[in-house]
C-alpha cells in the first residue's frame, strides 16, 4: 500500500509510522529525517534548509518535491511506502499524484490532537546531541535533570521546540496544510484518528482502517 500519514508537529506521526512500516513491511519515508540528515551533512542545501527549520517555516515546495521524488524512485518503494511529513500543501499533493501516476495513494491517515496538548508535548522534549536519545520533562524525564540516561551528556532543547517556534509551526500547519484534509476527503482516501489517545490505541485505530483497505 501507498500511505500518507498526516498530523501537526507533535501528533505522534513518527512513533506510529515506525510501527506501521514494521507491521506492513514498507519503507518509512520521513521528510523531517531527510532534512535533518541534509543539515548535518553541512552542504549548501543543508544550510538553506536550516534557515527555514529554525524559524518553524515550511521548506519551499520545489525543494521538498524533488527530495521526495528522488526517494520514491528507489527500489524499496516498489511494493509500497509510508510518507510521513509529505505532502504538506496542495501543490505538493498534486506533484505527488503526478509522480505516482498509475500507483496512487491508497490511504491518508490524519492524526488529530488539540493545539494545547501539542504545545505541551513539543516544548518539553529534550534531545541528547551525543547519542540521539530523546526525553520529555513531563512524560519521559531523565533520571538526572538535563542529563542523558544513556551516555551522561547534557540534554538540549531543539531550536524548533521552543515555545515561539512551536506556536509558529502550528500556525503554519493550520494555515497551509489543513486544506489537504479537504483535498483527500474529496478523493475518499482520508481517515481521521484521535491522537490524544494512548499510543497503542492510536495504532489499533490505524490498523483497523488499513485492514479494511487490504
Amino acid at each position: 500500500m501507498n500511505i500518507v500519514l498526516m498530523g501537526p508537529p507533535g501528533a505522534g506521526k513518527g512513533t506510529q509510522a515506525v510501527r506501521i512500516a514494521e507491521t506492513y513491511g514498507i519503507p518509512h519515508i520521513s521528510t523531517g529525517d531527510i532534512f535533518r540528515a541534509t543539515v548535518k551533512a553541512g552542504t549548501a542545501l543543508g544550510a538553506q534548509l536550516q534557515q527555514y527549520m529554525s524559524q518553524g517555516l515550511l521548506v519551499p515546495d520545489e525543494i521538498t518535491i524533488q527530495i521526495v521524488h528522488d526517494r520514491l524512485q528507489q527500489p524499496d518503494c516498489a511494493s509500497g511506502f509510508l510518507l510521513d511529513g509529505f505532502p504538506r500543501t496542495i501543490e505538493q499533493a498534486i506533484a505527488l499524484d503526478k509522480t505516482l501516476g498509475a500507483k496512487p495513494i491508497d490511504l491518508v491517515i490524519s492524526i488529530e490532537v488539540p493545539d494545547e496538548e501539542l504545545i505541551k508535548r513539543l516544548t518539553g522534549r529534550r534531545v541528547c546531541q551525543n547519542c540521539g536519545a530523546t526525553f520529555h520533562i513531563h512524560f519521559n524525564p531523565p533520571q538526572a535533570e538535563g542529563i542523558c540516561d544513556q551516555c551522561g551528556q547534557e540534554l538540549h532543547q531543539r531550536v524548533d521546540d521552543t515555545i515561539t517556534t512551536v506556536k509558529n509551526r502550528l500556525e503554519v500547519y493550520n494555515r497551509q496544510t489543513e486544506p489537504l484534509i479537504a483535498y483527500y476527503r474529496e478523493q475518499e482516501k482520508l481517515v481521521s484518528i484521535d491522537g490524544s489517545q494512548a499510543i497503542d490505541q492510536v495504532f489499533q485505530d490505524i490498523t483497523r482502517h488499513l485492514g479494511v483497505r487490504q
